[in-house]
């Protein structure tokens, strides 16, 4: 059996989807949101990947750069953008397959068969787990610890809310995601206003990870734009303290 995420907005492919896929013995788990499709996708740990671009909150091309922070699982875009420069975009994220609206059922059918043989190794995929500086974040089993000084590990305690925010970060290394990006996807839509609820939870994990809170080195601050995961670290700035 292979596991499969949809991701799609449209309630009626999706359903469409679901019951053919089901029907050829697969197991099926749809996602209607950029963020649930990244949330659903760390949980089941899927062999395959069918993805829109036109999301509500992330763009798809968005959604194929966060699982490729963490997973090489075969990803087949579904989408009704034919254009050249859309598929390029998808397929330098990371997208294995392109597959323009409308199609036949028996051609998704035989594109799947064609990843799905692809990615198969016989390996045992690998957990996702992030590191930096002393701090390992286990994706897998939603586990942040700390290495002390003799070795030993020690649990460090996120509230729900700050683990969002830390793996909406930590799956995207390196790249900048505006505060909009981070409010529609840990708190929704509705809150794309209040960026104080960002700030404020910023800086909770910066007192509970970075080892200089008032400067950090992995959980940054890019004025005006947003903020940026960089898991290497950055050089520890002697000047004024970065603002949250």
């Amino acid at each position: 059996m292979t596991r499969i995420v949809v991701v799609d907005d449209d309630p009626q492919l999706a359903r469409a989807l679901r019951i053919n896929l089901r029907a050829r013995d697969h197991e099926v788990h749809v996602a209607t949101s950029g963020a649930e499709a990244l949330r659903t996708v760390a949980e089941v740990s899927p062999d395959l990947v069918i993805l829109d671009l036109g999301l509500p909150d992330l763009d798809g091309v968005e959604v194929i750069h966060g699982v490729r922070g963490w997973s090489q699982v075969p990803i087949i875009v579904l989408s009704g953008r034919g254009g050249g420069p859309d598929k390029v975009a998808a397929l330098d994220a990371g997208a294995d397959d392109y597959v323009t609206k409308p199609f036949g059922m028996d051609e998704l059918l035989a594109r799947i068969r064609a990843v799905t043989r692809r990615s198969v190794s016989g390996d045992t995929a690998p957990v996702p787990r992030v590191e930096f500086g002393d701090v390992t974040v286990d994706l897998a089993d939603k586990v942040v610890t700390r290495r002390r000084a003799d070795g030993a590990t020690q649990p460090i305690h996120l509230t729900p809310t700050e683990w969002s925010l830390l793996e909406a970060l930590v799956r995207q290394p390196g790249k900048l995601l505006s505060q909009r990006q981070l409010l529609t996807q840990v708190w929704g839509p509705a809150y794309v206003s209040q960026p104080a609820n960002l700030r404020l939870y910023m800086t909770q994990l910066r007192r509970k990870l970075e080892p200089e809170p008032a400067r950090p080195r992995h959980l940054l601050t890019e004025p005006g734009m947003g903020y940026r995961f960089r898991p290497e670290g950055r050089e520890p700035a002697y000047g004024a303290p970065e603002g949250s």
